[in-house]
């Protein structure tokens, strides 16, 4: 039975060495060969001298050294901390001061970006290169030393690994948070393994299925498709795509079985053609991230007629929470599925009683998918890990639920319904967005005197980021300038799509912005969009 991480590729290349773990580009990786390597990369990573629990972050795209720096790392005992591709170097510097990472997994063209910021790292003390060719070096001064990836793991002999419980921290996922900077959202092995078997279960996945991912691994939903493909012996194709249309042509020629997408992709791909060999092996496909528009279910059922729609609902504090069986598509309309198999979800009212069939409440998750908090921050993992409500069973130990801050109803038969966020966080392609992360970036420019970001409904992104700014006392309005800034300093999904000018901006009566008027006075602004 799997309790470890790790011990999901441990058991399947045990089981089955030969089979095809990993595809990538033109190269395809067995069990056998990738659990040698990641028992290799384990080995390398002990010999930094890291101890049990310690912090490596991976910042690389999708590829096969990805997935081994991973698991290797988890089996070393140690916890692995991805960092999405496109983050900017001042996101990058956040995550790796706010978790004291200890050792960084990157690549020659990605260490140019952050080398300016890598000096303030306090805590880091080696960085791994994977190119074959490493010609880079540091000033004495640096804090920490470079060694190429293949020299590292042919010049590290078999280590004692540390001991490990499932318990024990797996991994730490940054997630926006509704102030500040992002949160690293705290994994054990047992929530990401029980993830893996609840997700399995419900697709019925076998060793035969072929995922393809697109997601990024970073996010929980992207990840996902690795442990859940690994549970069963199962292949996946690492992708990073730059047009639409180059997915659907990799379904086809891997022949994919699986493919998980977050709404505004799903938008994209339903107005595409689909070659006959992508539509006869796509099984399934699931949506995860935000309501898929039913125009896009549509057109995709049409296009799939053979291919079962999961539509799904989770966050990254429990990972998934709910999914909606294909076959009640039809007979639920708007529904986000009930609990996944091995959760409890609870609908109640701000006491913590239970709602009534159909009235409205924050959604609880209970279970052993529930993260162990945010990383370093009680008062945050306070306000969202609370007691289970209602629970008297008489256990002296306290258990812990997410309370998701999203507020639903549930039908008689457990199927709930999305109503709305009781936060300010802004849900677009997939991501969850701070809105004082876009602000700082804006006042920073000295070009604004009031600016607030908000999320408007948008008819492919879930949410559109729109800012409403008054400028700064003899300062002329510069929508160019302020763009241009945010994309500097901002991933593309982060950037505004509008800007938008007003002399003063509303205030609530504690002097705060009034975020929900202003989102509802911008309500229809990309009605009829189709971008």
């Amino acid at each position: 039975m799997t309790t470890l991480l790790h011990e999901l590729t441990e058991i399947s290349s045990a089981n089955a060495p030969d089979r095809i773990a990993i595809r990538h580009r033109q190269s395809a990786y067995t069990y056998g060969a990738l659990q040698d390597y990641i028992d290799s990369f384990c080995n390398a990573i002990l010999a930094l001298d890291l101890n049990r629990q310690e912090r490596v972050a991976i910042f690389l795209p999708k590829q096969y050294e990805t997935v081994v720096s991973i698991f290797g790392t988890v089996a070393a005992g140690c916890v692995f901390v991805p960092i999405n591709p496109v983050l900017k170097p001042a996101q990058v510097e956040h995550i790796l001061r706010d978790c004291n990472v200890r050792a960084l997994v990157t690549s020659n063209d990605r260490f140019e970006l952050l080398k300016e910021t890598l000096n303030t790292c306090h805590d880091l003390r080696q960085v791994i290169l994977v190119d074959k060719t490493t010609n880079q070096s540091v000033n004495s001064t640096a804090p920490y030393a470079i060694c190429n990836w293949q020299t590292a793991i042919d010049a590290a002999p078999n280590m004692q690994r540390h001991r490990v419980i499932d318990t024990d921290m797996a991994a730490i996922l940054y997630t926006s948070g509704s102030t500040g900077k992002p949160k690293g959202v705290v994994l054990s092995h047992r929530n990401m393994v029980t993830g893996a078997h609840s997700v399995a279960q419900y697709l019925g996945n076998t060793p035969d299925d072929r995922l393809l991912a697109v997601l990024p691994l970073s996010f929980d939903y992207g990840f996902s498709q690795l442990t859940t493909a690994f549970h069963v012996g199962a292949s996946v194709t690492l992708m990073d795509y730059l047009f639409p249309r180059d997915i659907i042509n990799l379904v086809a020629k891997d022949k994919i079985t699986g493919l998980a997408g977050v709404p505004p992709l799903w938008s994209q791909l339903a107005d595409l053609d689909w070659p006959e060999e992508a539509k006869q092996s796509l099984r399934y496909i699931t949506n995860s991230g935000g309501a898929m528009p039913n125009a896009t279910l549509a057109k995709l059922r049409s296009t799939l007629p053979s291919t079962k729609p999961y539509l799904m609902y989770g966050l990254t504090e429990a990972f998934r929470s709910t999914y909606l069986p294909p076959e009640e598509i039809d007979r639920r309309p708007g529904s986000m599925g009930k609990a996944i198999p091995n959760a409890e979800i609870m609908v109640v009212r701000p006491d913590g009683s239970p709602c009534a069939a159909h009235e409205p409440g924050e959604l609880v998750h209970r279970g052993s998918l529930v993260a162990l908090g945010y990383w370093n921050d009680p008062i945050k993992t306070g306000e969202r890990y609370k007691p289970v409500p209602n629970q008297d069973t008489g256990l002296v130990l306290t258990e812990m639920a997410v309370w998701s801050g999203d507020t639903v109803k549930m039908d008689e038969d457990g199927y709930l319904y999305f109503v709305g966020r009781t936060d300010e966080m802004i849900k677009t392609s997939g991501y969850r967005v701070s809105p004082s992360e876009i602000e700082e970036v804006i006042f920073a420019t000295g070009l604004v005197a009031d600016a607030a970001a908000v999320g408007v409904p948008h008819p492919t992104l879930g949410q559109a980021i729109v800012v409403v700014a008054a400028t700064a006392p003899g300062i002329a309005e510069d929508t160019t300038k302020l763009l241009n800034e945010c994309k500097k300093q901002l991933p593309a999904f982060m950037v505004p799509a509008k800007i938008e000018y007003r002399d003063t901006l509303p205030r609530n009566p504690n002097g705060k912005y009034d975020r929900p008027r202003i989102a509802t006075e911008l309500g229809t602004l990309f009605e009829g969009s189709k971008a």
